[in-house]
């Protein structure tokens, strides 16, 4: 049963990446159209570089005064914590799974 679980919580996780690579890139498409500044402090690629992925984690959009980017990004921000958190669980269920047998 445990391990059942442990892959629930990895379709959670796959819905999670499946939502993130869906709006992550909007939002990064929408930094680099109307936030030069920012695109540049993130650079070319910047879908997996940590400092982008630190600032959605961070929740630093929101100090930009940008409804769109707002709109953007928190779901990109939900998606991303889904995928890790599901991710995570599924670890420690799988860990679970190994110390009880």
């Amino acid at each position: 049963m445990t391990l059942f679980l442990a892959l629930c919580f990895v379709g959670v996780a796959i819905a999670g990446f499946s939502a993130f690579v869906i709006f992550w890139p909007l939002t990064l498409v929408h930094i680099r159209d109307r936030h030069p500044a920012l695109a540049d402090r993130f650079g070319p690629g910047a879908f997996l570089r940590p400092d982008a992925l630190r600032w959605l984690l961070g929740r630093d959009y929101r100090g930009t005064p940008d409804r769109s980017l707002s709109g953007l990004a928190t779901p990109a921000w939900l998606s991303l914590l889904t995928l890790l958190a599901g991710l995570g669980m599924a670890a420690l269920l799988w860990l679970l799974s190994m110390v009880m047998t």
